[in-house]
């Protein structure tokens, strides 16, 4: 047993090693505090992470995780971490058709540029103009509500008067925002090109009454203050080792094969049970954290587990020799793939996507986007593979919800692979197989996860990348000052699943850690 100071009782004790539970570890060590993080898995980070999925290619991909937008600055302040991110380009590319020639819509390059593509798309200057109106009225509302994510939780009627923005309130946070779309846009591209962000990771309808979709949108535009969705310098994983280095440094003490099974606590001192590949053990400690599911929790702590939130999306790590060519002529594929390559995401499409996931049927042209980011951030390829021009590529699908795949894993997954290939190999002048690299043993360089994959590797209850449904980001009957806090005062959430969690923000850790330091 891995222990501070000749002990096994610690101030607090942390219970995963994803990047929350380790921005958690480092605030609280940094504040003096004795800290020891548990983790099942034999390296720390969760979904955070960095892999080379392809044998013999010496390509660093973040597997799970692999955008930045939600992280403070604060946080990588605060901590001291040598980590950084980098803006993209292009924000997005969005391939079409329109009377019977292949075209596109490229936002980003410039105002000019951006100008003059929804007039090649539209015909006029209507869209774009609605485009800068609803973004212009995300920015100010993002301004407002971004730095509120690092305080105790605002009341409802606090957050609305901060927002000061009764249009931006009643669209964000009342009104489904396809009603919003509907009336704001008209082309339906660019309709459901404004419509992805509320749909990533989330299944739901544009117009669904519960405005789950809603809040995934919020999320989706507030990060930083300005809704601008980074690339990790590194990878994600480089988040990850700056985030246990700092821990480490100020003298957490990270036991990675130690998976927690039992926490026991009188609500003023607990006593944490795991075991390792060599026997079981207990550590004590004041606090406890946890990042982990409320599911995962709920098991630690022998409480009634809440209702799942399945998870719904696709995800596929790619390396290709070469950057395929567009059957749209006036894009060069590197500022197409730069930012966000939309994919069958016209808003007809994603209502029939959804229609037809929610009957139980794979979409039949699966939505999805794609990002390269190689061509933001060559340092996660070996120097030989970018002297010969290769390039990463991440897909994340959206309607695919756990259930479609609960009969046979395996096989859904293959048939939902190909028809999402096929979306995008519609849009190209040549055949994907072709730009496709092959590993040491000459496979072809692509793999596949699935909610149920997820699952399986990461412990995500129903493959849901925010571990349940997002909440909104003000304080409610049960969510505590903070928004990590549980029914037992010694024990908070400082998972995903906490208020405000969900996406690499840091954030579930961060509250947690003033909770505790708060409370002492």
């Amino acid at each position: 047993m891995p222990a501070h100071e000749g002990s096994r009782t610690y101030d607090t004790v942390i219970v995963g090693g994803g990047h929350n539970g380790l921005v958690a570890a480092a605030y609280l060590a940094r504040a003096g505090k004795s800290v020891l993080v548990l983790e099942r898995l034999d390296h720390t980070g969760g979904a955070a992470v960095s892999t080379r999925p392809f044998a013999g290619v010496d390509a660093r991909l973040s597997r799970y995780s692999y955008l930045v937008s939600l992280l403070p600055k604060k946080i990588v302040r605060d901590l001291g971490l040598d980590f950084r991110v980098r803006g993209r380009t292009i924000s997005s590319y969005t391939p079409a058709e329109r009377d019977g020639r292949p075209t596109g819509l490229l936002v980003g390059g410039g105002e000019r540029r951006t100008r003059e593509a929804f007039a090649r798309l539209t015909g006029g200057d209507r869209e774009y103009q609605a485009w800068q109106r609803f973004y212009g009225m995300t920015g100010r509302l993002a301004q407002r509500v971004f730095p509120t994510l690092t305080e105790p939780l605002p009341t409802r009627d606090e957050l609305r008067r901060r927002i000061d923005d009764e249009d931006a309130w009643r669209a964000l946070f009342e009104e489904p925002i396809g009603a919003v779309i509907e009336r704001d846009f008209t082309d339906d591209l660019v309709r459901g090109v404004v419509l992805t962000d509320a749909l990533i990771g989330t299944f739901a309808d544009a117009h669904d009454t519960s405005l789950r979709q809603n809040r995934c949108l919020l999320y989706h535009v507030i990060g930083g203050g300005t809704g601008a969705w980074d690339v990790p310098v590194g990878g994600m994983g480089a988040l990850t080792d700056a985030l246990a280095a700092a821990a480490r440094a100020a003298g957490a003490v990270i036991a990675t094969g130690h998976e927690a099974v039992r926490i026991q606590t009188d609500g003023r001192s607990a006593e944490i049970a795991y075991r390792t590949a060599d026997g079981e053990g207990v550590a004590t400690a004041r606090h406890v954290l946890v990042n982990a599911s409320p599911q995962e929790l709920a098991v630690l702590t022998g409480d009634a587990a809440p209702t799942p939130a399945d998870g719904a999306q696709l995800k596929v790590n790619m390396l290709l020799k070469r950057l395929p060519r567009l059957r749209d002529g006036s894009v060069n594929p590197r500022e197409a793939f730069a930012g966000t390559f939309h994919i069958a995401e016209g808003y007809e499409q994603l209502a029939t996507a959804h229609a037809q996931a929610a009957s139980g049927e794979l979409p039949a042209a699966p939505p999805s986007e794609i990002y390269c980011h190689s061509l933001t951030d060559p340092t996660i390829l070996g120097r030989d593979l970018v002297e010969r021009g290769y390039q990463t590529l991440t897909l994340f699908g959206l309607h695919t919800p756990a259930r479609l795949f609960a009969q046979d894993n395996d096989a859904v997954r293959d048939e939902l692979l190909k028809s999402t290939l096929a979306q995008l190999e519609s849009h190209l002048a040549e055949p994907l197989v072709d730009c496709l690299a092959t590993d040491a043993e000459g496979r072809p360089c692509i793999e596949a996860r699935t909610p149920l994959d997820l699952e399986h590797d990461l412990r995500l209850p129903g493959g849901n990348i925010f571990h349940r449904e997002l909440a909104w980001p003000y304080a409610q009957e049960d969510t505590g000052r903070w928004g990590v806090e549980t029914r037992h005062a010694n024990v908070l959430l400082c998972g995903a699943g906490a208020v405000r969690g969900g996406g690499v923000s840091g954030v579930p850790g961060h509250n947690a850690a003033m909770a505790v330091l708060e409370g002492d």
